[in-house]
């Protein structure tokens, strides 16, 4: 058995002695295999390729070539835009206002006694120099990846990369301001 589990009946008491029933359980091993077999089987579904009735590349050729005599102008994305336009630059304030926000909350936590929940950031937590390195990575990792996804044409990725990251350091600067 695991370390800090009693069998107790149908059900397991964990070290804080909560009662997990054996329907809880279930619930989580039945949650555990659902969410493995849409993992295991997503990418066959999501898998590119022609379509089993789609005729050969020679044949699509011909096709092609009979029906236009000039050739197609390259196309523009409908989606364009400029890196720092005012929504990006928007996006990137609030990205870096809510990182010092949660960088002075987690701090403010963590020098009354509070615990750092994140294992990533509990890494960089031991100082405050520590804690301002992950907290300013973390804002030059989401630009930085940022520009990527646009440099790369993905420009809904690029902005919705932004607004998790906002969300995300929302959350935690709630969270902790409510848990002091």
């Amino acid at each position: 058995m695991a370390a800090g589990l009693r069998f107790s009946g149908s059900s397991f008491l964990p070290a804080g002695n909560t009662l997990m029933t054996s329907s809880r359980i279930a619930f989580v091993l039945s949650s555990f295999i659902a969410t493995s077999l849409i993992a295991l089987t997503a990418p066959a579904a999501l898998a590119q390729g022609p379509f089993p009735d789609a005729p050969s590349a020679p044949a699509a050729a011909a096709v092609i070539s009979a029906s236009s005599t000039t050739p197609a102008a390259p196309q523009r994305p409908e989606y364009e835009h400029k890196f720092w336009d005012k929504e990006n630059t928007a996006l990137f304030i609030a990205t870096a206002a809510l990182s010092g926000a949660d960088f002075a909350v987690t701090r403010s936590n963590l020098q009354s006694g509070g615990e750092e929940l994140n294992p990533v950031v509990r890494i960089f937590g031991r100082s405050t120099a520590g804690l301002a390195v992950n907290f300013a990575g973390e804002t030059a990792g989401v630009i930085t990846v940022s520009y990527f996804l646009h440099r790369t044409g993905h420009h809904k990725l690029e902005r919705a990369l932004s607004m998790v990251d906002v969300a995300g350091s929302a959350g935690a600067v709630s969270y902790g301001l409510t848990h002091r």
